[in-house]
């Protein structure tokens, strides 16, 4: 089970977007793709085939998973996550600052 999962609200701890909140769009291995953070610009050459024009465009870069911390409501600020079994064997995640359920 992973601490943070595709979906998820994160809040980046370290780098120039450091305070930005953002959706995770997508994980890689160790890196993950948040929706609006490390975002860059990109020279793109046009292609008549697909029918797209040239030029510049911003893409959403992987960052390391080890930057980000869950967004934790209550709090309002990013928290670390832990992992408990439930008395009927499911594995929930938690708040580690509150002991709240994630995802209940």
């Amino acid at each position: 089970m992973h601490k943070i999962r595709k979906g998820d609200e994160v809040v980046v701890l370290t780098g120039r977007d450091k305070g930005k909140r953002g959706t995770v769009l997508r994980m890689l291995e160790g890196c993950l793709v948040v929706d609006g953070v490390n975002r860059v610009r990109k020279a793109v050459k046009p292609n008549p085939m697909k029918g797209s024009v040239g030029g510049f465009m911003d893409k959403d870069m992987p960052i390391d998973i080890s930057n980000v911390a869950l967004y934790n409501p209550s709090t309002s600020r990013g928290d670390r996550v832990g992992i408990k079994s439930l008395e009927d064997g499911r594995q929930v995640r938690f708040f580690r600052s509150n002991g709240e359920v994630v995802d209940a």
